[in-house]
């Protein structure tokens, strides 16, 4: 037997570490799903339980101020009483409304069918902004040729006797300087 062909062996046989679930020594992981459920647990019973946030005015307050800072407070506190008590009244009024009507759920081809309108809607913006950009650069460079055309055309004109017309070249210059300022 190769050496290669023993440490194969021998390494089916030690195996290291709690093992796998494959091999149904799964303890890891069943410690691991333990640890997860407990914790989804303490979620729950903090969203269960709803936290008081009652403004508490608990400060000292200086001498000579402290007859305005108590009416503020009993004003607060009618203020978020009536508050409340609003609120409180605006739901009976909701939760009567809603249950006669009944609103219907959507099915999922509805859903995927709203999602797929959505998405071709905003392909079609995105296509209609390309094409938009395309415009503005084939017409930036239609322009851009159309001023290179003419100044080659206005560089190159010539004499009569095939010089270059230096007149026009300075004039070219002298309009390109005031352009500038």
């Amino acid at each position: 037997m190769t050496r290669e062909a023993k440490r194969r062996r021998n390494s089916r046989h030690f195996k290291t570490g709690w093992g796998s679930v494959k091999e149904g020594k799964g303890f890891a992981f069943q410690q691991k799903e333990k640890v997860k459920r407990q914790y989804k647990k303490l979620l729950r019973k903090d969203k269960r339980v709803q936290h008081p946030q009652e403004v508490e005015y608990t400060e000292n307050y200086p001498d000579h101020l402290r007859h305005l800072y108590l009416a503020e407070e009993e004003i607060l506190k009618k203020l978020s009483k009536k508050a409340k008590h609003e609120e409180s009244v605006t739901n009976q009024l909701d939760s009567q409304a809603e249950t006669p009507k009944k609103k219907k759920k959507k099915s999922s081809y509805q859903k995927t069918k709203e999602e797929y309108e959505k998405r071709q809607a905003e392909y079609k913006k995105k296509k209609e902004a390309a094409e938009k950009r395309q415009k503005e650069k084939e017409e930036a460079q239609m322009k851009y040729k159309e001023q290179k055309l003419e100044k080659y055309r206005m560089l190159c004109k010539k004499t009569r006797t095939g010089q270059p017309n230096l007149n026009l070249q300075m004039e070219y210059l002298l309009k390109k300087i005031q352009d500038r300022t």
